[in-house]
């Protein structure tokens, strides 16, 4: 599981599995098993197996399935700046999101604007397209938890854009085919209903390109993601396991 679900929001942007070549398992090597949750006063991770199902951090202090696990100073210490940690990405996880947002919106006008739409279309589209990315940007805003992401969440945006904005493309392009054909100009005909039939099926391959470049912003988060994993390193649970919230592979 990429710790796109497990760092809070980057599933947002990063969960598809379309992207994964930019996602935070393939660029910073990390992974985990848990979702997260951040609680006012606690972090709470969970998962459906193996146990521990529920590992709650409070201010240095550890719960693992409702049991408390005696720590040392050393390790209470740790813990309390990994909670601290974590909360500290958040906020940069948050605009890696925004930013995939922007580039999203970004790509479909400029999609849009390489065809010949109808004054009206063109500005229902913006319509359209504005208002799928304020209800998306305030999901991002509101969330707080990797719970709210299952599903990728990418995949589900463009497929709701798509629904919403694609009909109407098409519609407008194949009126004006219609148009052209009956007023015997069947090339262009035949040119509006070939932009018509490509459209659905070129534009995801555009928009995850226009996301690779996300990469950087990615990136820059591994430094932060390695530390966290350094952190829990000697802190084990009930069971004298190693806590192991999240994994570095090499």
């Amino acid at each position: 599981m990429s710790l796109a679900r497990t760092l809070l929001l980057l599933g947002v942007v990063l969960a598809a599995p379309s992207l994964r070549a930019q996602s935070l398992d393939a660029t910073c090597h990390a992974s985990s098993s848990y979702d997260v949750t951040l609680q006012p006063d606690s972090l709470l991770f969970d998962r459906p197996s193996p146990a521990p199902l529920r590992v709650e951090l409070r201010q240095g202090a550890l719960r693992a399935d409702g049991v408390a696990v005696p720590l040392n100073a050393e390790q209470q210490d740790r813990l309390a700046v990994f909670e601290r940690e974590l909360r500290a990405l958040a906020p940069r996880v948050r605009a890696v999101a925004r930013r995939g947002l922007e580039l999203a919106v970004q790509a479909l006008h400029e999609e849009a604007a390489t065809l010949p739409l109808g004054a009206d279309t063109r500005a229902e589209l913006d319509r359209r397209v504005a208002s799928q990315a304020e209800r998306f940007g305030q999901r991002i805003d509101a969330s707080h938890s990797t719970h709210d992401w299952q599903g990728d969440a990418l995949d589900q945006y463009a497929s709701q854009v798509a629904a919403d904005v694609l009909p109407l493309v098409a519609n407008d392009l194949g009126q004006q085919a219609l148009d052209a054909a009956m007023g015997g100009d069947l090339q262009a005909a035949a040119r509006l209903r070939d932009e018509a039939a490509g459209l659905a099926g070129g534009l995801r391959p555009r928009l995850e390109q226009r996301l690779q470049a996300l990469r950087p912003d990615i990136a820059a988060l591994c430094p932060a993601i390695q530390q966290l994993a350094e952190l829990q390193q000697g802190v084990r649970g009930a069971d004298g396991r190693p806590l192991d919230l999240l994994r570095i592979t090499p």
